[in-house]
């Protein structure tokens, strides 16, 4: 399964309709990312299908300058970490490919597609450091993905690095890194509410509207009200 063999059944589901649709999506703005104007759903179908390409040919794909082809790239990878007998081996270099290559992730659907899956469930046993790393990067994308990458330990009940990482990035100047960590909070939060709700004491003034938003999304409607109330009578 080739790079080129990919992107030219990729190719087939090309409609010029959808590159409106498609490019609403993609909030990188680096002057040079094309859209096919390929659906998601085919996207992901495709991929699904080539899911046993090399890591030589997934590296081509991501050099791609169209959206679509980079997803699918992001997605052969996300099917690769979630298979169940990929030896240790493949998974580091997944791993490694993923970060290595963040240059060519510069979306918050490339993140949310394959951070859990490939970066977060390899380090489910191993140190964290790289996670907090990313989290002082200049890239958006790699902050996204420190807090995004957390969701495969909120799986297994471990929430430590979620609220430290979110205590990094609880101030961030980029919306979709405020969104994310909103979202992983308040994810994090179903497994230990004593935690989000001192995280909340702790930053509900200050933290951007978008966080605060997904943060107490799932809380009941008085503590929702108390800590709407608290942020209006603090600032």
């Amino acid at each position: 399964m080739t790079a080129a063999q990919f992107i030219e059944k990729l190719s087939t589901f090309r409609n010029e309709k959808e590159i409106d649709k498609v490019e609403k999506f993609f909030k990188g703005n680096d002057g040079v990312t094309k859209h096919f104007g390929v659906k998601f759903g085919d996207v992901f179908t495709t991929a699904k299908e080539f899911s046993s390409m090399s890591l030589e040919e997934i590296n081509i794909l991501l050099d791609n300058d169209f959206y679509e082809v980079r997803m699918g790239a992001v997605s052969i990878m996300d099917f690769q970490a979630r298979n169940k007998k990929m030896s240790e081996e493949r998974k580091k270099e997944l791993f490694d490919l993923y970060l290595n290559r963040h240059d060519r992730l510069n979306n918050w659907d490339f993140v949310d597609r394959a951070a859990r899956n490939i970066i977060g469930e390899y380090l489910m046993d191993k140190p964290r450091t790289i996670l907090y790393k990313l989290a002082e990067s200049e890239n958006p994308w790699e902050r996204r993905t420190a807090i995004v990458s957390t969701h495969a330990f909120i799986r297994k009940n471990d929430t430590e690095d979620t609220f430290k990482i979110a205590e990094i990035l609880v101030h961030d100047p980029h919306e979709l890194v405020n969104k994310a960590v909103g979202s992983w909070i308040r994810e994090a939060g179903k497994k230990n509410p004593k935690r989000l709700l001192s995280f909340l004491n702790q930053y509900a003034e200050t933290m951007p509207a978008a966080t605060f938003s997904y943060a107490i999304e799932k809380l009941d409607p008085e503590m929702k009200k108390h800590y709407k109330e608290l942020r209006k009578m603090l600032r």
